[in-house]
C-alpha cells in the first residue's frame, strides 16, 4: 500500500514538473527580451528606436507602426503576427523576410521563442500589460 501511494505520488509529480517545464515563463522571456532592447521598446513609454516598438506586435500587420521607416522588404511582406509567423521570424529574420533591415541572427531555442513570445504578447497596442 505505501509502495503504491509512493508511485502515484512520484508520477503525479513528474507529471507536473514535465507539465510546468513547457509552459511559457514571461520573467524568462523577459531576459531573453534583453537581447531585442538594443533595438526594441515595450511598454507605455515605448517609442520607435533603431527597431520599431513592439506593442501590440501580435494581430498587427508587418511594416505598420507609424512613424518607423521599415525596409520594402517589411512593408510589403503580407505577414500579419501571430505566434507561429513570429516564431519563424525571429529565428532567422533574413531568411524569413529578405531584405530586412533587422541585423539579428535570431534565437533558435523553441521554450526561449515561446517565452519571448509571452512576454511580448502581455502589452497591449497601448503598451499597458493586459
Amino acid at each position: 500500500m505505501i509502495a503504491r501511494s509512493l508511485a502515484a505520488a512520484i508520477a503525479l509529480a513528474a507529471v507536473g514538473f514535465a507539465g510546468s517545464a513547457n509552459a511559457q515563463d514571461v520573467a524568462n522571456g523577459e531576459k531573453s527580451f534583453n537581447k531585442c532592447r538594443a533595438c526594441h521598446q515595450v511598454g507605455e513609454t515605448a517609442k520607435n528606436s533603431v527597431g520599431p516598438e513592439l506593442n501590440g506586435l501580435f494581430g498587427r500587420k508587418s511594416g505598420s507602426v507609424a512613424g518607423y521607416n521599415y525596409s520594402d522588404a517589411n512593408k510589403n511582406s503580407g505577414i500579419t503576427w501571430d505566434e507561429a509567423v513570429f516564431a519563424e521570424y525571429i529565428k532567422d529574420p533574413k531568411a524569413k523576410i529578405p531584405g530586412t533591415k533587422m541585423a539579428f541572427a535570431g534565437i533558435k531555442k523553441e521554450d526561449e521563442i515561446k517565452d519571448l513570445t509571452a512576454f511580448l504578447k502581455q502589452f497591449g497596442a497601448d503598451g499597458k500589460k493586459k
